[in-house]
């Protein structure tokens, strides 16, 4: 009987620490697939479309110890952190600084209408130039020269 135990307890231990040993939710391939202008940029002028048109089909990668893919998006030594933000705080607080501008931006319609549904918003902090937001597992959106870009895991 105390072998079985001890099996199981070996068996046990041995699962978790694949778990545990199991890559983030956000390490791998993001291709580009849409653009759209970002909700706070100035309706008067359009933004340049070079880097959109450049960015658009291109994938980045998320390793452990680094982030390839196009330029700016590539960073040598990120330091990875997941947290949860509200909407007023995605995009670096684009949408707070709307709402504090004009009283009538809401961060939260601002937020859905790029397709968040709610909060908190799960955001990985890179330590490098971009924030990524994810609206789910396998999407995820990032804000650039007032475009707001989506990224679809491959």
């Amino acid at each position: 009987m105390k072998f079985a135990a001890t099996v199981c307890l070996l068996v046990s231990v041995g699962a978790a620490g694949a778990a545990a040993a199991a890559d983030p939710f956000y390490i791998g391939s993001w291709t580009f697939t849409a653009a759209v202008v970002a909700p706070w940029a100035d309706p008067q002028r359009k933004p340049d479309d070079t880097e959109r048109a450049r960015l658009m089909g291109k994938t980045v990668v998320l390793k452990a110890k680094e982030i390839s893919g196009p330029r700016p998006f590539a960073c040598a030594k990120p330091q990875y952190k997941v947290t949860d933000y509200g909407p007023d705080m995605i995009f670096q607080g684009a949408f707070d600084e709307m709402r504090r501008a004009d009283k009538k931006a809401d961060p939260k319609a601002l937020a859905a209408s790029l397709g968040f549904a709610g909060a908190p918003i799960r955001t990985l902090e890179t330590g490098c130039e971009i924030d990524v937001h994810f609206v789910g597992d396998t999407t995820a959106e990032v804000g650039l020269n007032n475009y707001v870009y989506t990224l679809k895991k491959r």
